[in-house]
C-alpha cells in the first residue's frame, strides 16, 4: 500500500513539472485578457455615461433660463428705482430744510436798510453833544443805541449774523472790494476800511461786506 501511495506522488509531480503544461498556462492568462479588453464599455464607463435629456427636458432648461435673466433684469431695475427714489426723497428733504432756513432771505435783506440807516444815526451823533446839557438829544441817542441792539439780538435769534472783517484775511465769499490801496505797516490783502458791514444768514453770505483792501506798494 506505501508502495502504491509512493508511485501516485511522483506521476503526479511529473504532470504538473511537464514543459508542455507550463507554456499552456500564459496563453490561457494572455487569452482571457484579450477577451476582457474586447467587452465593448467597461462598468465605469456605464456609470459615467449620461443619457441624452428628452426634448421636453430641454424646454425646461432653456425656460429656466429665460426665467432667470428675466428675474435678474428685473431685479436690477428694481434696486435703481430704490436708490432714484431715495436720492429724490433726500433733495426733496433738502429743499424743504433750506426753505425753512432761508425762506425769510428776502425780508432780512429789507431789514438790513433798517439796520444800515440806524448805524449811521447812532455814528452821526456827535459824542460831545451827549450829555445831560441837552436832554432831548441824549434821549433821542440812547433810545437809537437801544433799538439797533435790539434789531441785532432779533437779527441773531433768526440766524443773522453781522460782519464786521476789519483787519481780517480778504475772503471773496464774504467780502466784496472796493477799491485796493497800499496802507504802511499792514499786510497785502488784509482789509483796511469797511465801508458797509456784510451779514450772513445761516452760514450763507446773504450781503457781502464792502471793504477797502490793501496791495502791496
Amino acid at each position: 500500500m506505501a508502495t502504491w501511495c509512493v508511485r501516485a506522488i511522483r506521476q503526479t509531480s511529473s504532470i504538473i513539472a511537464s514543459p508542455s503544461l507550463v507554456r499552456a498556462t500564459p496563453r490561457l492568462l494572455c487569452t482571457a485578457a484579450q477577451q476582457k479588453s474586447s467587452v465593448p464599455g467597461t462598468e465605469e464607463e456605464n456609470v459615467t455615461q449620461k443619457p441624452e435629456p428628452s426634448a421636453a427636458e430641454k424646454a425646461f432648461i432653456e425656460e429656466k433660463t429665460q426665467l432667470e435673466e428675466q428675474l435678474k433684469d428685473v431685479t436690477d431695475k428694481y434696486k435703481r428705482a430704490l436708490a432714484d427714489t431715495e436720492n429724490l426723497r433726500q433733495r426733496s428733504q433738502k429743499m424743504i430744510d433750506d426753505a425753512k432756513l432761508y425762506g425769510i432771505q428776502g425780508f432780512c435783506k429789507d431789514l438790513l436798510e433798517v439796520a444800515d440807516i440806524l448805524e449811521k444815526a447812532t455814528e452821526s451823533v456827535p459824542k460831545t453833544e451827549i450829555s445831560t446839557a441837552n436832554p432831548h438829544l441824549k434821549n433821542l441817542y440812547d433810545g437809537l443805541v437801544m433799538t439797533e441792539v435790539q434789531i441785532q439780538k432779533v437779527f441773531q435769534k433768526h440766524g443773522l449774523v453781522k460782519l464786521n472783517p476789519d483787519g481780517q484775511k480778504f475772503d471773496p465769499y464774504e467780502h466784496e472790494a472796493v477799491f485796493h490801496a497800499p496802507v504802511e505797516g499792514k499786510e497785502a490783502g488784509t482789509i483796511a476800511v469797511v465801508t458797509k458791514v456784510g451779514y450772513k444768514l445761516h452760514g450763507r453770505t446773504l450781503r457781502p461786506a464792502l471793504v477797502g483792501v490793501v496791495k502791496a506798494p
